[in-house]
């Protein structure tokens, strides 16, 4: 019995020891601050070809403080989405006053903005779920691309410059962050 009492009390000063000797970095929560969270914004943002695009659409989402990576590329293919949305109601509200040739253009882009709703983000949607990023870069790339196709239609009178534009800046963004996760 009197042998185990130096030995018990080697192993509590190791012990000791050892807990002292430990980083702070080793000994912090699981969870990451507030501050952590935004530079892990900031950082992805900054990887993106239009960063005060990325800041602002992941800020007015909630969920974006909580989110890693994934997460965020998700939240951009939800803002992908509601402009796809944004840009078929326009060509909708155009298409009850425009007549002749432009609503043919019109036509071409509704059918490519559907093409985004219908195929592009889903996809982006389910490959993120799946753990397969590349395909919804892939996913992203073609919502870029129909908005550029949609715009170049009109030959530099197009009313849609603004929805194209934001649906081809936000696409591009998107893609850009899902890179980061290959």
């Amino acid at each position: 019995m009197t042998n185990l009492k130096p030995l018990t009390l080697f192993l509590f000063l190791q012990a000791i020891f050892l807990i002292i000797s430990i980083p702070t970095t080793y000994s912090r929560s699981t969870f990451p601050s507030k501050d952590e969270k935004l530079s892990l914004i900031e950082n992805t943002c900054r990887k993106t070809p239009n960063y005060n695009i990325c800041i602002q659409s992941l800020k007015q989402n909630s969920g974006s403080s909580a989110a890693d990576i994934t997460g965020l590329a998700q939240i951009m293919v939800r803002v992908m989405k509601a402009k796809a949305n944004e840009g078929l109601d326009k060509i909708h509200q155009l298409q009850r006053v425009r007549n002749g040739g432009a609503r043919k253009v019109l036509s071409s882009c509704g059918d490519k903005y559907r093409a985004i709703l219908v195929a592009d983000i889903p996809q982006a949607v389910e490959a993120l779920e799946k753990g397969d990023p590349k395909f919804a870069e892939d996913g992203a790339n073609d919502a870029a691309n129909e908005a550029s196709y949609c715009e170049s239609e009109f030959n530099g009178k197009s009313p849609l410059t603004i929805q194209n534009n934001a649906m081809r800046d936000v696409s591009a963004v998107t893609a850009a962050m899902v890179r980061q996760l290959l």
